[in-house]
């Protein structure tokens, strides 16, 4: 099956911010992406509202609740006491819980899990009470000690961070060794019965060669790369574009 994609809204967010205006609205870009067959819609609340604001949650909780029952609502970030509960006043069906300090201007690393136990375990178990999905942000080269302790904390899902992998658009070569640890490091997540995402600078260009080597691939999260290629062609063409490299047939 091709992997779903999850249209990330953050960078559109951050568009609008630059002004005291409703424009451009996540939720009306949020609803072209999901009339033209994204599966999601992805969010990373951070302290600062930097992109996303926490006024957004529940207008996109409201549109999928409204028009697209079908499509899943993916909220991303560092699980702080008030980052969990918007978590839980928005439902959302996946949490992906990153490391991030707030002050980082994005995602740079996976969590070290066996360390972050403590922190973690807890976190999991109250999000999990309200059916909700857990998604540990990880390294594309994380160990098999680092994977059996995230299922061991109730994990249900990783999310390989691509970041290392989307800056090798210059380097074949290196995108392609890559590629194939991403490709065993979800090999053996999934012998843990673990499902695998993916995101972090995912393109139409790169995705191709990463889902040949995860073909069990659940899930990709794209935000700038999808948000860039939708100011040359729209939103609805550039999700169909992006579906269609996941290897979906559109």
């Amino acid at each position: 099956m091709p992997a779903s994609l999850s249209v990330n809204l953050n960078a559109i967010a951050q568009l609008r911010n630059r002004r005291d205006l409703p424009w451009p609205s996540v939720e009306h870009f949020g609803r072209i992406a999901l009339k033209s067959g994204a599966h999601g819609l992805t969010v990373h609340p951070r302290p600062d509202e930097r992109h996303i604001r926490f006024a957004d949650l529940p207008v996109i909780r409201a549109l999928i609740d409204r028009e697209f029952p079908q499509a899943e609502f993916n909220i991303e970030g560092y699980p702080t006491d008030h980052f969990i509960g918007l978590c839980l006043e928005n439902r959302p069906d996946q949490v992906t819980l990153v490391p991030d300090d707030p002050s980082q201007s994005t995602s740079d690393h996976g969590w070290d899990v066996i360390a972050s136990r403590e922190l973690l375990e807890p976190v999991i178990a109250r999000l999990k009470e309200q059916d909700i999905r857990i998604s540990l942000f990880t390294d594309g080269d994380a160990s098999a000690r680092q994977l059996q302790a995230a299922r061991d904390i109730g994990a249900d899902r990783i999310e390989l961070y691509t970041g290392p992998y989307g800056g090798c658009f210059d380097a074949p070569e290196k995108e392609r060794e890559l590629a194939e640890v991403l490709g065993e490091t979800a090999a053996l997540a999934d012998k843990l019965g673990l499902g695998v995402n993916a995101g972090h600078d995912l393109t139409v260009a790169n995705l191709p060669l990463l889902a040949s080597h995860i073909p069990h691939l659940a899930e990709v999260s794209i935000g700038h790369g999808l948000t860039a290629d939708a100011l040359e062609f729209g939103m609805a063409e550039t999700v169909r574009r992006f579906r269609e490299a996941c290897g979906e047939r559109t």
